[in-house]
Parts: C-alpha cells; structure tokens; sequence
C-alpha cells in the first residue's frame, strides 16, 4: 500500500506554508513602516487554515494535471488590510510594535509547525523501519 505523504503529514505542511507567506507579508509591513500611504497586510491565518482543511476532509484532489486547482495554495491566500490602531497624519498604517510583535509570534508558530513535521517524519521513517 503506498504511503500519501498528503495524508500522514496532514494540515501541518500547509501551515508551514501559510506561516512562511505571512512572515514575508509582516516583514514587508516593518520595511514600509516609514512609508506614507503604505497599507499594511496581513493573512486571516484560522480562516485560510479552515478552508484547507475542508479540502483536505472532502477528499477532493485533481485526477489530472490539467484540471484547475483546488485554489488553497499561499498565492491564492485572501490578504487584508490592518486596521490601526492610532490614524497617522501621512496615511501610513504600519504600527512598528505591533507588527514586530506579531512577527515574533508568527517565527515561533512557524517553529512549532516545524517541530510537528519533524514528529510526523520520524514516525513514518520508524514505521517504515518497523520500529
């Protein structure tokens, strides 16, 4: 029986995607603190998460390379505009401490999605060893 690597790693590899897309999205939003008229973006991380997991628990999959695809993959994430908190005079609304905050928190999350993977790895390479 073959093994569906989509199947034993679950949810976890698409979070390592949607945690990588928006540490560019937080970074980006710390560069153009200083910009005006910059809109700063971030990613509903549950939502996306939530959509693709109902793909995943559906079942749905593409049968041929031709098909469209399920439209879940990071370049198709909804990207929203932060609302600030204080309005600045020349339009900017990038606030440093709190996208340096969230950004902390977005690296730590993306470590623990990592660790997950680890876990899921070592275990098929010991269920494939027979251990």
């Amino acid at each position: 029986m073959p093994i569906s690597f989509d199947s034993a790693l679950g949810i976890h590899t698409k979070a390592l995607d949607v945690r990588a897309r928006r540490t560019e999205l937080l970074a980006t939003n710390i560069a153009n603190s200083d910009t005006p008229d910059y809109k700063a973006r971030d990613i509903d991380f549950k939502a996306v998460l939530s959509r693709a997991n109902d793909h995943l628990s559906s079942g749905l999959s593409r049968s041929n390379a031709r098909h469209l695809p399920l439209s879940n993959d990071a370049e198709s994430l909804n990207l929203l505009y932060r609302v600030p908190n204080h309005a600045s005079l020349d339009g900017n609304t990038v606030d440093g401490q709190l996208e340096k905050a969230a950004f902390a928190d977005n690296a730590l999350r993306y470590q623990a999605s990592l660790t997950f993977l680890d876990q899921k790895f070592k275990g098929l390479i010991g269920a494939l060893k027979g251990e």
